[in-house]
């Protein structure tokens, strides 16, 4: 665990009193990228309303299972054997995410990393707020080649030093926070915020230790045992059929096949019960029979949306998404 202190000198910009006191920009590696993968290292870089480094900290854990992706993260079975559990650092962590707007590069992976991590632990991460810095880039019209951090921090002159390093690509990531943060500032930017629910629910099967190391991509887990984060449910099938795709401008009607992707301010799941009980089929994949997309953003990679360009899916926010399902124009007949 390590951990260290540096302080500069606030910008003299005049500061919007709407924006957050304070922030903590996050960096967490995995065992992967499903819902059941572990922690296996985090960073901290903790900041002051102005976006000024206050100190960092950043740990290992034990994630007491395989650890994934070595090839990208570098932490074998051997180097996290003797790291700390999860439990074991969650106050300190707390303490240094309690009350601050977390940062982070994708933010609703590490929340969701974090927050998955604290429900295991019967615990609550202090967080009702985060801020995605790929979001923001767009709010502020920044000319990037991709969403990657390595174009952010190229574009702002930061230099990366250990890729997939959480501290130094929570160090990255700060460093190009700030001049994010003071642009927004001077421009009168409404900062991009979502808010964070923790999880409450949380079943665990028995696991082993860490296993067997996996040797590449495709490499083994170890018998690792997946857990589930709550009840299956499975919703009854749409009694409608499908009207046809989603027209602008016009009413969404019962039967339309509905598909999600990426961060949402609102619950997924309670989005999709939204869905579901307007008369909407939820639809798990994207499809040419889909009717409608629902993402905030829509340039993203996901295989989503990827596909809706491709069939020319119609797409919508969040927000409009949610004024459509006040007025669900009924099923023919």
């Amino acid at each position: 665990m390590l951990e260290d202190h540096t302080t500069t000198a606030s910008s003299p910009t005049e500061w919007p009193t709407a924006y957050p006191r304070g922030y903590a920009v996050v960096d967490v590696e995995t065992t992967g990228l499903a819902r059941d993968d572990r922690i296996v290292s985090a960073a901290v870089y903790r900041l002051d309303a102005r976006g000024e480094v206050e100190d960092h900290w950043y740990t290992l854990v034990n994630p007491q299972r395989d650890p994934g992706p070595v090839w990208i993260h570098g932490l074998t079975s051997d180097v996290l054997a003797g790291a700390p559990l999860f439990h074991e650092v969650a106050e300190e962590f707390a303490a240094r995410l309690d009350g601050r707007v977390l940062v982070a590069h994708n933010a609703v992976f590490d929340w969701q990393m974090i927050a998955r991590e604290y429900a295991r632990a019967e615990r609550e991460a202090p967080v009702r707020q985060r801020l995605c810095t790929i979001a923001l880039s767009k709010e502020l019209g920044l000319p990037l080649p991709n969403h990657k951090l390595e174009s952010l921090a190229a574009h702002f002159g930061v230099v990366q030093q250990r890729a997939h390093h959480a501290l130094d690509d929570a160090r990255v990531l700060a460093e190009a926070f700030r001049p994010s943060l003071r642009a927004a500032a001077e421009g009168g930017v409404r900062l991009p915020l979502l808010e964070c629910r923790p999880l409450t629910e949380w079943a665990d099967r028995p696991a082993p230790l860490i296993g067997r190391q996996a040797s590449g991509p495709g490499g083994g887990y170890g018998g690792y045992r997946p857990s589930s984060w709550r009840p299956s449910r499975k919703r009854p099938a749409c009694p409608y059929p499908n009207p046809g795709r989603y027209e602008d401008g016009k009413r969404l009607k019962q039967g339309m096949r509905v598909a999600f992707s990426g961060d949402t301010s609102v619950e997924r799941e309670l989005l999709e019960d939204r869905a579901a009980e307007a008369g909407l089929h939820v639809a798990t994949s994207l499809s040419r029979l889909t009717s409608l997309l629902v993402t905030n953003d829509p340039d993203s990679g996901t295989s989503k949306a990827v596909k809706a360009r491709q069939f020319g899916t119609p797409v919508v926010d969040e927000a409009a998404f949610g004024q459509l399902l006040r007025d669900v124009e009924p099923a023919d007949g």
